[in-house]
This record gives C-alpha cells, structure tokens and sequence, in this order.
C-alpha cells in the first residue's frame, strides 16, 4: 500500500544544493584581493616621495588618472560579485553564478594591473 503512495508522488527536480559554495570561495578570494589592492595602489604616490619636480609633473596626473579607473573597475568587480550572490536559487542560474564568481577575483587581478600599467612611474 505505501509503494502505492510512493508511485503517486509527482517527481520533482533536485535542488541545487551546492549554490553557495561558488560564491563563498570568491568572496574569500576577491575581498581581500580587492582590500590589499586598495591599499597598494593608495600607498602607490610614496613610491615618489623623493622624486625631483619634473618627475613629479609626469607622475601625479598619470597617477590621478590611473586612481580613478582603479576605483571605478574595483566597482565593477565588486559588482560581479555581488551577482553572484544574488542571482535567483535555481539550478538554471548556477552556470551564470560560477561564471560572475570567477569574473569577481580574475576583474581585481585585471583592474590592479591596468592601474599598474597606467601610472607613469618614476
């Protein structure tokens, strides 16, 4: 009688279980990736404490320039991020939830080297 019951029941998709797992690990990587980022490309204008005045001419607007692309990409990363944790539950979604979770970390390697490359260093 109860394989009866069984048989009636209608089967439904397994949830994903394992959503959060993919952005838990970026979370981990990109937010300390992103803060020792931050406070690299801010210590970044010592790097010219002893520079003569025509150094400093060439590195402070490439620096200020570089700075705010920084910061603008840094959102962007932090964005991807937060895509990622905030996509629906669904094991539809769980393609796109592990492609913004790898964006997140691989956008801050991406925006402090572009900031790197910017900046006209003396």
């Amino acid at each position: 009688m109860t394989s009866d019951l069984a048989a009636d029941v209608p089967i439904r998709p397994a949830q994903y279980a394992r959503h959060w797992v993919a952005p838990l690990v970026s979370s981990v990587v990109t937010l300390p990736g992103a803060f020792f980022a931050y406070v690299f490309a801010g210590l970044a204008p010592m790097a010219c404490d002893s520079c003569t005045e025509a150094q400093v001419s060439a590195f402070q607007p490439s620096f200020d320039r570089a700075y705010t692309v920084f910061g603008l990409c840094l959102t962007v990363s932090l964005l991807c991020l937060a895509t990622a944790w905030l996509l629906p539950w669904q094991e539809r979604f769980a393609a796109r939830r592990v492609g913004f979770a790898v964006l997140a970390p691989c956008a801050v390697l991406v925006t402090y080297l572009v900031f790197v490359g910017m900046v006209d260093w003396p």
